[in-house]
């Protein structure tokens, strides 16, 4: 096992070109916000625009249209519900979120089987929060996608995937089981104290060393997927840009936690452009 440190950042976090637009820095399509969940899109849309991603859009409940916009007028919204439009965006964009403040309903899951088979392999896909949920209960088959596909499960969402107790969540039986469930292009961000990021194809695991309790609150995955997709969209190789999302999100809100009892969600984003450019000049 590898131990993350901040030489991720200045790894994969680059100085931005002179010659450049929003379409250099990737296309976001996040798939989040049934009717009453509004806010885990906001946030998820929230990191991703405040990563750098050049272009985000969020397909969402109707409901949600007018609180998204007030917050962040920079993303661009479609309606969930209306599939048509979701699978008109879907090849366009370079990265797809799907799963936070999603229902777990039967349209839900229908929308979920039919990205995995539409998904490119040039394109990524993070499946989060409900998304996960519904894999468990339809049994909704993985290896089908054929995109690198990121989990982001935290331990009560990989028992129900996994099938494993929290006591048999051992790295063994989790990179065993993941290998299994998922495609060879695909990695398991398993949420926890510390965090444990899982790669199939070479079956290599590591360690998140940054955080704080004080980031234990409803939101910080939401946060986390968008932060996510925003450095898939503009890093590479994939698999290090995935690492430095998780890092940094933790390491801003060690930064904070000193000074702040609890760090909100909604705290880290703002903090993201200051500290992706300090990482990029080093």
């Amino acid at each position: 096992m590898e131990k993350l440190t901040k030489n991720i950042l200045s790894q994969v976090i680059q100085t931005r070109p002179q010659q450049s637009h929003k379409g250099t820095f990737g296309k976001v399509l996040l798939i989040a916000g049934s009717a009453n969940f509004g806010g885990a899109a906001i946030m998820a849309a929230t990191a991703a625009v405040y990563s750098g991603a050049g272009l985000v859009s969020v397909a969402t409940d109707p409901s949600n249209f007018t609180s998204l916009h007030a917050q962040l007028p920079e993303a661009m919204v479609l309606n969930l519900n209306n599939f048509e439009q979701v699978f008109q965006l879907l090849p366009t964009v370079d990265v797809i979120a799907i799963g936070p403040g999603l229902e777990t309903s039967a349209a839900n899951s229908k929308l979920l089987t039919a990205v995995l088979n539409r998904v490119q392999e040039q394109q990524y896909l993070i499946i989060d929060a409900s998304a996960l949920n519904l894999i468990a209960q339809n049994k909704i088959d993985l290896t089908v996608c054929q995109a690198p596909v990121v989990l982001t499960p935290h331990v009560i969402e990989w028992q129900r995937l996994s099938e494993l107790n929290p006591p048999q969540q051992t790295f063994s039986n989790n990179q065993k089981v993941f290998s299994e469930i998922a495609p060879n292009q695909a990695a398991l961000v398993l949420k926890g104290a510390p965090t444990h990021i899982y790669f199939n194809k070479n079956q290599s695991i590591y360690e998140n060393t940054a955080g704080s309790p004080a980031m234990a609150t409803g939101g910080m995955g939401d946060t986390l997927t968008g932060i996510i997709a925003g450095f898939l969209a503009q890093f590479s190789p994939w698999q290090d840009a995935l690492l430095a999302a998780v890092f940094l999100h933790s390491y801003i809100t060690e930064q904070l936690a000193p000074t702040h009892y609890v760090v909100l969600p909604s705290m880290i984003a703002p903090q993201l452009p200051f500290w992706m450019a300090k990482f990029a000049t080093q």
